[in-house]
């Protein structure tokens, strides 16, 4: 059975910090992946809690509800998975955390394959490099997730589109990192902007999903405004007899597309998450505000 933990610190309020890279310290074998929050209000005022939001309780089969990471304020930070190496982050660039920031606690969540036993302890984390020294371009993360399901022995297409709707913001991405379980082949993210009355898709990045889950750079000089759209497709690939839902567990699936950027004289995005229902419900040629859709490249490497 699989285990969500959550552990916090507190920042000291009286200081500003800017986190400028992060170190993991995990194995692929021991942690399916780690999530770092930054949060106004811890989900718990334990030390250490179980923040698998959902589980099914094993005695009655009934979904019952864990504290989540954050109680409030919650922003995601950094992920890791499958052995991804340090990241550092461009030059000037920080994640402003503690201060004015609303940033009062980080809490890290790592998702476990298993149960322990009780004689088992584990150290996995994440080190932080920061300084205190003021940075103008703050970071932050925006999410591109789904809802949905993939049918048995097929190849399904679980996609989402965002548009970016806060004025006076401009975002600049330079990483990206992608997520899914054990079905996916190919996921690719875009930035969507209407030229002309054409649209134009600029590949923000793709990849395989099967190879290390960390941010890897943006090679394009993107920038993200008012009324362009964050589109991201995760091809996946079925051989099982069953359904499989997007959920939690090893034994879903996930299709998330991390897109890190920084924004100049501003805070990030307030917005920083946005889930489609995924398939059957969702998908790019069934939204009237896309066109001119790369769906070839979009499953090929």
């Amino acid at each position: 059975m699989d285990l969500y933990l959550c552990t916090p610190i507190r920042i000291d309020p009286s200081k500003s910090y800017f986190i400028v890279g992060f170190e993991p310290k995990a194995h692929g074998h021991t942690s399916h992946h780690m999530l770092l929050y930054g949060c106004s209000d811890p989900g718990s005022e334990d030390p250490v809690w179980n923040c698998g939001e959902m589980q099914m309780a094993s005695n009655t089969h009934k979904p019952y509800m864990h504290p989540t990471p954050c109680k409030s304020g919650s922003n995601i930070m950094y992920a890791w998975a499958r052995d991804a190496p340090t990241l550092k982050l461009p030059d000037g660039v920080g994640f402003k955390v503690g201060g004015d920031s609303q940033i009062n606690y980080l809490v890290l969540q790592v998702h476990y394959h298993r149960m322990f036993d009780d004689d088992e302890t584990d150290n996995s984390g994440i080190y932080l490099h920061y300084t205190e020294q003021q940075l103008d371009k703050q970071a932050g993360v925006y999410l591109l997730a789904t809802n949905g399901r993939i049918p048995p022995n097929s190849i399904e297409h679980m996609e989402t589109s965002c548009p970016l709707y806060e004025t006076g913001k401009v975002i600049h991405p330079f990483a990206y990192r992608v997520h899914t379980h054990e079905l996916g082949k190919v996921v690719a993210g875009y930035r969507v902007k209407n030229n002309n009355g054409v649209q134009k898709w600029d590949l923000l990045g793709k990849r395989d999903p099967m190879t290390p889950q960390m941010f890897y750079p943006i090679e394009n000089n993107i920038t993200v405004k008012f009324g362009d759209i964050l589109a991201a497709r995760c091809t996946m690939e079925s051989r099982r007899n069953t359904v499989t839902r997007i959920g939690a567990t090893s034994d879903d699936e996930m299709c998330n597309f991390y897109v890190m950027y920084w924004v100049e004289g501003t805070g990030p995005l307030e917005q920083q998450i946005c889930v489609s229902e995924g398939s059957p419900r969702y998908y790019w040629y069934s939204d009237p505000y896309l066109t001119n859709i790369p769906d070839e490249e979009a499953s090929i490497l």
